[in-house]
């Protein structure tokens, strides 16, 4: 795969711009990561973005690994690690100093004012990226019924999420999806 300086430099300044909006983890940027690769520079189609996703959630390890993902499909694995420094870099310097600030100031009003008004912030974002998977993954009946199945079963019962991969292993072995 040839890789081009052009398309490493759009990869770096992308992910390097979006680890700084990500408030609430690397999961809330992925309607924006969605747009990005798919729609605006067609770099993957739906389908590999979803694929991505799911490898990325699956594997151990942090869960911003599709970034990783996208990297290697856009430009090897020269492109994985630019994409991936590039988001983790700029947000592991900013949580340092932050970090640091919010200790500082911890019991402040203001302090406890702006954790009040990021949770709803984080919990959008994320209502968002669910959304974006959602909508790429259900190719047909049986996918949109195992993502309903699965986030009823998520908010009703407490179980672990192993057992919703399991379903859904049993159901893609047995050719249902």
């Amino acid at each position: 795969m040839k890789v081009d300086g052009g398309t490493l430099a759009a990869l770096a300044g992308y992910f390097a711009l979006t680890s700084l909006f990500a408030i609430g983890g690397g999961n809330s940027a992925i309607p924006e990561m969605h747009r990005f690769a798919v729609d605006v520079n067609h770099w993957i189609t739906d389908q590999q973005f979803s694929d991505s996703f799911a490898l990325a959630q699956l594997t151990p390890g942090p869960n911003i690994l599709i970034v990783t993902l996208i990297g290697y499909h856009v430009a090897g694995v020269v492109g994985a690690l630019v994409a991936t420094l590039a988001m983790c870099g700029p947000t592991c310097i900013f949580a340092f100093f932050v970090g640091r600030f919010a200790d500082r100031s911890q019991g402040s009003v203001w302090h406890a004012t702006l954790t009040r008004a990021l949770i709803p912030v984080t919990l959008g974002l994320t209502a968002a990226s669910a959304t974006v998977i959602a909508t790429t993954s259900d190719y047909n009946w049986a996918a949109a019924a195992i993502t309903a199945g699965t986030a009823l079963t998520a908010y009703f019962v407490r179980v672990h999420p192993l057992w919703a991969f399991a379903v859904a292993a049993l159901l893609g072995l047995s050719g249902l999806i």
